[in-house]
């Protein structure tokens, strides 16, 4: 794409945090969604990222271009995009929406925060990422702020604490996966996209109504998901990957770290969810931590010389 066809950094920047607003405000949704409309958590979950899913899957079969990326497909990327799309889908938006119906969504936001560290030091083991001192003490921010926040009162609850861990497992799986896969370029971003979120979606529906049920759609319950699906998934999706091609790594980190405060503050005055001083100095803290443990890391090379 030719430089003047794509957008200004500063425009590109406004984007990016409009996407993270957007994406916070979905916390709030839910938080809605599960408690006063009643919507199962699993259900509510898979429908969200089905319908998503299905306009992205009509985006992309719409481009001649696109389709033929599909035909494209090998058989050992298309096996990895099944992977991708049952541990990142399937179990880690299922278990996000049970700790968000269990517990505060502030809460259940922060145990996703270590993320980016653990991606780093697996990601050394695997493709030779090196951690840098940066990160290390990015991870024991987000340690120490973790404490201070944990140690107020919270309102975590057991099945809350269990999902946050499976969905945090998840997350780091999901992302590591996500990195192999695009690291391959077999197939575009979108279409990466596209084929794990129908997969996982379509298995989490599934689970969800077998486990819970068809659940009663009322008008309210079908706008939060259908805003759920196609604005703050679909369309926040594309705007993020557009916002991308402009941003720096380190930008799009911090950016995407900001998201801990919108949901606290989020929560705070549409939930009343008040996480207290020691809360609001723990997510201070951590987003501080989880900046530091974004930053891009070096790739290991034979012979290679490291530069300060």
């Amino acid at each position: 794409m030719p430089e003047a066809d794509r957008p200004s950094h500063a425009r590109a920047v406004w984007t990016a945090l409009f996407v993270t607003m957007l994406w916070s405000s979905s916390w709030v949704l839910i938080r809605i969604g599960l408690d006063d409309e009643e919507l199962p958590p699993l259900t509510f979950a898979g429908l969200r990222f089905t319908v998503a899913a299905m306009v992205l899957l009509g985006w992309t079969v719409s481009s001649r271009s696109r389709r033929h990326q599909f035909v494209k497909l090998d058989r050992s990327t298309i096996k990895m995009l099944v992977i991708l799309g049952l541990v990142y889908f399937s179990v880690t938006q299922g278990a996000q929406f049970v700790a968000i119906d269990a517990q505060p969504a502030a809460t259940s936001s922060l145990m996703l925060a270590p993320t980016a560290f653990f991606v780093a030091v697996l990601s050394s083991w695997s493709i030779g990422e090196r951690v840098s001192a940066r990160q290390l003490i990015g991870a024991v921010l987000v340690a120490g702020g973790a404490a201070v926040y944990f140690s107020g009162d919270l309102g975590a609850t057991w099945v809350g604490m269990v999902a946050s861990s499976a969905g945090l497992t998840a997350n780091v799986a999901g992302a590591l996966l996500g990195r192999h896969v695009n690291r391959q370029g077999n197939a575009s971003p979108l279409v990466v996209t596209t084929v794990s979120m129908t997969i996982g979606a379509a298995v989490l529906l599934a689970i969800g109504l077998g486990v819970e049920g068809l659940p009663d759609l009322g008008v309210k319950s079908a706008l939060i998901i259908g805003w759920l699906a196609i604005v703050n998934t679909a369309i926040a999706f594309t705007l993020w990957n557009t916002a991308q091609r402009r941003l720096a790594a380190v930008e799009s980190s911090a950016i995407n770290n900001t998201m801990l405060i919108q949901i606290a503050a989020l929560a705070w005055v549409f939930l009343g969810e008040r996480p207290g001083a020691l809360g609001v100095i723990g997510i201070v803290i951590v987003s501080g931590g989880a900046f530091l443990a974004q930053t891009r890391t070096e790739v290991a090379t034979p012979g290679a010389v490291k530069r300060d």
